[in-house]
């Protein structure tokens, strides 16, 4: 446990980002798996929506660094490929 006061902040900080991380990264995979089970349903008009929705979803995600831009690619690239198959 720190005794500085600088370093006993930090330490609440970074708790808090974890925490929010963790909401953040959990909506993030929310959103994938309803884009996916309107896949598996295949509901286009569902599946355009929610495509919508997680791409908008992983760009933020990358934008904030909770996944790499390259992870946020491949993500979106396999999106774009479930849903262009559902046609």
């Amino acid at each position: 446990m720190p005794n500085i006061k600088s370093a006993k902040k930090r330490v609440l900080v970074s708790q808090a980002k974890a925490a929010q991380n963790k909401a953040a990264r959990s909506a993030l995979k929310t959103d994938i798996k309803k884009f996916e089970a309107a896949v598996a349903e295949g509901n286009r008009s569902e599946a355009d929506a929610a495509y919508k929705v997680a791409v908008k979803a992983v760009d933020k995600a990358a934008a904030r660094g909770l996944l790499h831009r390259n992870n946020a690619a491949n993500k979106k690239s396999k999106m774009t490929i479930k849903l262009s198959k559902l046609a």
